[in-house]
């Protein structure tokens, strides 16, 4: 079984109940969910005129392999009537794969570790809560370093 972190994130309807639908949803679809991060009020990142998100962090683990996960995560997202209609734009429910063990990967489909978690609070704060001690397989460094660097350069996104 391979050790994988999922970031979530809602800012339609009831976020907090699609949060846990989402958490529900990837359990009935055979991941094994080790970890849940509390739930974290955010500031809505690159589109700024929107609702404020809650966002959290998972760790699972899973037998499918990376592009089977990303397709389960998306397909997840569809059934709960994601709609995708602007780049950062509001979203009922959002599933990023974050990492997946310490595989680096750069696909047409898929990028792992996850490009830009390093510059956003609102996936680290999560991630700090169930993964402190995870070494980034590219940044070499663990979530505390990453979040520590980002508060001492004071240039981070989505801070809660």
């Amino acid at each position: 079984m391979s050790a994988v972190y999922i970031a979530l994130g809602s800012n339609l309807g009831d976020r907090e109940e699609n949060l846990k639908t989402a958490l529900k949803k990837l359990e009935e679809k055979g991941l094994e969910i080790i970890k849940v991060s509390s739930f974290f009020e955010t500031e809505p990142y690159g589109v700024k005129n929107q609702p404020m998100f809650l966002n959290a962090a998972c760790g699972v683990k899973t037998n499918l392999p990376p592009e089977g996960l990303l397709k389960l995560l998306l397909s997840i997202e569809q059934e709960m009537g994601r709609k995708r209609c602007r780049r950062w734009g509001e979203r009922n429910i959002d599933l990023d794969l974050l990492f997946y063990d310490d595989i680096v990967l750069n696909t047409q489909d898929l990028i792992l570790p996850h490009p830009d978690l390093q510059n956003r609070d609102f996936v680290l704060a999560p991630l700090m809560e169930i993964a402190p001690d995870f070494l980034h397989p590219v940044l070499k460094k663990t979530i505390k370093e990453i979040k520590n660097d980002m508060q001492n350069k004071g240039d981070f996104h989505g801070k809660n």
